[in-house]
């Protein structure tokens, strides 16, 4: 059994910054990628950004000035710190990781920003 879980999230000002986090555990073999996802209201699933196990990133061209990824690879924890935030990172983020194994995904975490 597998367990993604992130934290982090809640209400944001704009402009402001928050930082999520995600936590991989359970029976798992190695993980390969790890990223995150966000939905908006209304809006399909989209990529935020993705981290190889060497530690290359991609980001989304919508956030990749204002957003950056990390992993512990020890740990198996991938966080995502966005700054200069704006009502149209409003949505759901979800962590993902792609295993050997398979691929798993978290429950989601809610990001508002709103004055």
């Amino acid at each position: 059994q597998v367990q993604v879980v992130e934290s982090g999230g809640g209400l944001v000002q704009p402009g402001g910054s928050a930082r999520l986090s995600c936590v991989v555990s359970g029976s798992i073999s190695s993980i390969l990628t790890m990223g995150w996802y966000r939905r908006g209201p209304g809006k399909a699933r989209e990529l935020v950004g993705v981290i190889s196990t060497s530690g290359s990133a991609n980001l989304a061209d919508s956030v990749k000035d204002r957003f950056t990824i990390s992993r512990d690879n020890v740990k198996n924890t991938v966080d995502l710190q966005m700054n200069n935030l704006t009502p149209e990172d409003t949505a759901v983020y979800y962590c993902s990781a792609i295993t050997l194994s398979g691929g798993y995904w978290g429950q989601g975490t809610q990001v508002t920003v709103s004055s």
